[in-house]
Parts: C-alpha cells; structure tokens; sequence
C-alpha cells in the first residue's frame, strides 16, 4: 500500500507495519496555535479493552492538541482495524516505531513526542530507546506488573503522572521505579485517582499541560 501523507486535517488512515495495516487517527490544533510537534500517543492493554478510542488516551490528545501539537492515536495489531495479534508488548512496539518513521518521513522537522498510558507507557518507553524523543509522557505506567529491566530512561524531559489510589498498577511500585533512576523523570501524584482517572480527567489534561509547557516546541510558521 502507498504511504497517505500527513493530513491537513483531522483524518482516519491506514498505515503499513510489521504485521499489517495499523489503524490510525490523526488530530491537529488549531491553526493559529500550531507548533512545530507530534504527539504519539500509546494506548492501554488490547486484552482487556484498552483500544485508541480510550478515554484517557483521548484526553491526552486533546491536551497536546490544546498546546498547539498534532496528535496522533492508533491501534497496536490485533485491535480495532489494526492487523495481527496481540504480542507481550514485542510486537507493539515495532508497530509504534513504524507509526513513528512514518510521521518523521512526514514531518521531518518537528519534535517527535512520545505519550502512553498504562500498557501504552510501556510500549513507548521501549520504543523511546530507538527514537529521537523530545518529550516523553507516562501515565500509569505499569511498574510491578511488566518487566521494565528492558526499559531505559529517557534522555529527554519526562513526566510521569500517577494515581495514587490505582487499582491496576501498584503505585508505590511506580514512585520506587521513578525514585531509583539516576535522573528522575517530572513525578505528579495524584490523590484520590484510581487507574482510569475516573472524574479526575480534567485534572489529568491540567497536570500534563502544565508538566510539559515549558518545552514546547516553537511555533509554526
């Protein structure tokens, strides 16, 4: 299949990956807010429901989107439209890196930024290693329940937002993982905020546009 172009405007396309097509959608800012960046954005298991279309992936999108960075959201294989089958996490992650070679062959010039939430954290933080990240975005990240020995800490700015009443991840088993890296990444702890951020979605959208603000990539021309 050809490579569709980076869209002017809020589009669903198709991608080619390693085990097939990858559904994807792109969603842009607004124009006189545009800045030179894109926004990967990770979604949670594919197992148990986690899909693009998840409301904590969407609020992220619509943070970054709201700070003047396209996004753009997709399905790992075996989900939704995407072909294959789900991997452990192997898999997911080439299907992230050839989600991101597409949008650098696209948009060359802008800063590539990497989010996920839970399982999409860990796909993205290991797939961060290969790529030329600005800014990475972890939200419960799944400490304790995945293997993060393969997991290298980004040398970019890196927020990693986590609640403190999780009931999938354990979260003392997240702040001892931030607390034992050498450089630690931005930590917020939310109080009072299980795993879904269930009524607590716009304090997520505060905190992560206040957690990356300040390396926002410029404006576009």
């Amino acid at each position: 299949m050809s490579e569709p172009a980076f869209p002017t405007t809020q589009a669903e396309l198709f991608l080619s990956g390693p085990a097939g097509r990858i559904e994807t959608v792109v969603d842009l800012p607004e124009p006189d807010e545009a800045r030179t960046g894109v926004a990967i954005v990770c979604h949670p298991h594919p197992v148990h429901g986690g899909t693009m279309h998840n409301k904590v992936v969407t609020m992220i999108g619509r943070a970054l989107r709201e700070l003047g960075l396209a996004t753009v959201r997709f399905n790992f294989r075996g989900t939704g439209q995407s072909e294959g089958e789900y991997d452990e996490g192997r898999g997911e992650t080439l299907d992230l890196l050839a989600v991101a070679e597409w949008v650098q062959r696209q948009r060359p010039d802008d800063a590539l930024w990497l989010a996920g939430f839970s399982f999409g954290a860990y796909v993205s933080l290991l797939a961060a290693r290969h790529l030329p990240v600005k800014q990475m975005i972890s939200v419960a990240p799944p400490a304790g329940r995945w293997d993060f020995s393969a997991v290298l800490a980004p040398t970019c700015p890196w927020l990693v937002i986590q609640g403190e009443d999780d009931d999938v991840v354990d979260p003392q088993a997240v702040f001892a993982w931030v607390e034992s890296m050498d450089e630690a990444p931005t930590l917020v702890r939310m109080p009072e905020t299980g795993h879904f951020f269930h009524r607590r979605l716009m304090d997520l959208r505060g905190a992560i546009k206040n957690g990356v603000r300040a390396n926002l990539p410029p404006a576009r021309a």
